[in-house]
């Protein structure tokens, strides 16, 4: 592949821009001199990117992957497709639409992109592919997908990094388990939900037993590593997948929740809940360190401290938005929501 000159200044279109990793990355882009265009259906409402909404370098588009116009792509030098029915449960609540959107809704967008001439697509996956396997697994690890999420995002890498040509870089990432304060907050992750049960109750909330391994990221050390892949040279990373995150952030789930304890001001206790996670994976992050680079530099530790004290100032506020199956279940029993998502046979 002829290798393609990246500069700052770069017109970047996002989908999902306004979901919990998106509205991270959206002031990014825009500090770092991007031009940026927004597709979501913004379920969960534009206040996430209200600090931004008023850049002259920035365009909201309310649309979905599945039927928004391919002219929006014409222009772009790169898009980065987050758009999705976000984590395991929410994509269990109609696996049909979560196929037709986390994998027909991003082929189509890839699609588009290439024809419209734009130079990179970037595809968010995640490391939820890999299920539940023994010892450290790397790009080249066959995927155990366990759920409807996680086997929508291998469909969508398998037919999206082919279409890679001299003219058209694509990249896949398997994000790591994100965490940390963003301004379309999520606590059904990990290290976000045993911060809020610690300061609501005393208690980390831990599903059992706790020797499942899980890799982590922190929200903004995602977004600074997809600019950097916007910047890369494509010879590094055109047509290939990488697994995002930090070896030494591969983590059993009870010896982090005792170092969220640890770090919180007032010490919790482990509450035990649910039946044991079928889920358990150590992931290796040598490609994208080697290739473009990625170091990141946030820990949990970090993100801990920032969410106790939002929680306990008033700027993070935990609501239904917060919990993403719990604002889709929402969607689907009120009638006079403005939201606009498509499952089990409706539009809301």
């Amino acid at each position: 592949m002829t290798p393609v000159a990246c500069d700052l200044g770069m017109k970047v279109l996002v989908t999902g821009g306004a979901g919990y990793l998106g509205s991270v990355l959206i002031p990014v882009l825009l500090d770092r001199g991007h031009d940026v265009t927004v597709v979501d259906r913004f379920f969960f409402g534009e206040e996430a990117l209200a600090p931004v909404a008023n850049s002259q370098h920035l365009k909201l588009v309310r649309s979905d992957v599945r039927w928004c116009d391919g002219r929006l792509f014409d222009g772009q030098d790169a898009v980065i497709d987050l758009a999705a029915l976000s984590n395991d449960p929410a994509g269990a609540l109609d696996p049909w639409k979560t196929y037709e959107i986390n994998y027909l809704g991003r082929v189509r967008v890839a699609r588009l992109a290439r024809q419209a001439k734009v130079r990179r697509y970037i595809l968010a996956s995640s490391c939820s592919v890999y299920g539940f396997q023994e010892g450290i697994l790397d790009e080249r690890s066959p995927p155990h997908p366990l759920t409807a999420y996680a086997q929508a995002n291998i469909l969508a890498e398998g037919d999206n990094l082919p279409l890679t040509t001299p003219e058209f870089s694509v990249t896949a990432v398997r994000f790591a388990t994100l965490y940390g304060p963003s301004p379309r907050m999520r606590f059904d992750l990990a290290i976000n939900g045993m911060v809020l049960g610690a300061t609501r109750t005393g208690k980390i909330p831990v599903m059992r037993d706790g020797t499942q391994w899980r890799p982590f990221l922190h929200v903004r050390d995602a977004a600074d590593a997809l600019e950097q892949l916007v910047l890369a040279p494509t010879t590094s990373v055109a047509g290939q997948l990488f697994n995002l995150g930090s070896d030494d952030q591969n983590f059993q789930v009870r010896p982090l929740a005792e170092q969220v304890a640890k770090t919180m001001t007032r010490r919790p206790d482990v509450d035990w809940y649910g039946d044991p996670d079928t889920r358990s994976y150590r992931v290796s992050f040598a490609k994208c360190r080697e290739r473009f680079g990625f170091e990141p530099r946030l820990r949990p530790s970090d993100a801990v401290r920032d969410i106790e004290q939002g929680l306990e100032r008033g700027a993070i506020v935990a609501s239904p938005k917060t919990i993403t199956v719990e604002w889709y279940r929402h969607l689907l029993s009120d009638p006079t929501s403005r939201g606009e998502v498509m499952l089990n046979g409706m539009v809301l």
